[in-house]
């Protein structure tokens, strides 16, 4: 599903929670809408990240990279 399409269905999904309610199969899809959402935002980021320096007032320039847990 396309980013724009995503969101446009779970701002349908969401009015319609509001005021008729969902039914479980519409809660599922709601859940796993949400859930591609937060993946493809996740992974957009990180991929910006990976492609981030920084540059200190000293002039040296670092790749800013993934902490180590």
């Amino acid at each position: 599903m396309e980013f724009d399409q995503l969101i446009k269905r779970i701002n349908e999904l969401s009015r319609k929670s509001k005021t008729e309610g969902l039914t479980y199969e519409e809660k599922a899809e709601q859940t796993e809408l949400r859930n591609q959402y937060r993946s493809l935002v996740v992974g957009n980021l990180s991929s910006q990240l990976n492609t981030m320096k920084i540059q200190y007032p000293d002039g040296s320039v670092k790749d800013v990279k993934k902490r180590p847990e």
